[in-house]
């Protein structure tokens, strides 16, 4: 029998059996890196969910329940999203100090990391909106005008003509809006914090948020002015023409009542 000769390799075999293994290499890579750093992702956030859970079992859960459900001293948690969570605490309206018509503005007693936990967890409890982003809330380049005229339509009437806060009935108020951060503006139109509307995304979309955020920012910024003294919440120099309105006329009215009276007596006598 003749012996088989043994056949030649090409030259660049070995190149293609190199390349095949590259490819094999990554494909081992992209089938196994994204699922790895899924997990990682899902453990943290399983972290973050059972430390949140921790701080609300101290803070929260005697106003609100062990679980979120509410109580009557306390609304229910459930569905209100960790944006709800981040304006609240982040503004020190949560925890509260007592109940009452409504929970003031004051110091804030958890850090950062320990805020976004507590909206891990209450997150956790049901779906509802997420802390924005800062690109939704970054008023850079919105319309001011525009922020101006959705302002007075939807807010003015609460806070108003810019946003400087105003009375409401059985001790409710509108608070100040002068120094308030883009991001917690953002949320509590999203959200709809103690009295007032929520505005979802459906109902006014990010670029308005940000024009209104870009309206107040102008207004209560170092480069508006007012005319006159007391503006009367934006109004300009009102509160004066009313007090020479009311007072001026008044004056007038008494001057004119004491001249006809006396007029009358010089006449009878």
């Amino acid at each position: 029998m003749k012996k088989l000769s043994a056949r030649r390799r090409h030259p660049l075999a070995a190149v293609v059996v190199l390349l095949l293994a590259l490819a094999a290499t990554g494909g081992l890579y992209a089938a196994f890196a994204p699922a790895g750093k899924a997990q990682a992702d899902e453990t943290a956030q399983s972290l973050a969910i059972e430390e949140g859970k921790k701080l609300y079992a101290v803070g929260c859960a005697s106003c609100h329940g062990t679980g979120g459900q509410g109580s009557t001293d306390g609304p229910s948690l459930v569905g209100v999203g960790s944006a709800a969570v981040d304006f609240q605490v982040s503004t020190g309206r949560m925890p509260a100090q007592q109940p009452g018509v409504q929970v003031p503005k004051k110091p804030v007693i958890y850090d950062q990391a320990q805020i976004d936990q507590l909206a891990a967890y209450i997150a956790s409890l049901g779906a509802g909106p997420i802390v924005p982003t800062e690109k939704q809330y970054d008023p850079a380049g919105a319309n001011v005008a525009r922020g101006g005229e959705l302002f007075r339509n939807n807010c003015a009437q609460c806070h108003n003509f810019t946003g400087e806060g105003g009375a409401l009935t059985n001790g409710k108020y509108a608070p100040n809006l002068e120094g308030v951060s883009p991001k917690h503006i953002y949320e509590a139109m999203l959200t709809g914090p103690q009295n007032m509307p929520s505005f979802p995304d459906s109902t006014m979309p990010t670029k308005e948020k940000k024009d209104i955020i870009a309206y107040l920012q102008h207004v209560n910024g170092d480069e508006s002015t007012s005319p006159g003294g007391l503006k009367l919440g934006g109004l300009g120099p009102v509160s004066e023409g009313l007090f020479g309105w009311i007072f001026g006329l008044g004056a007038l009215i008494a001057v004119a009542v004491w001249v006809a009276a006396h007029t009358a007596k010089a006449k009878k006598s």
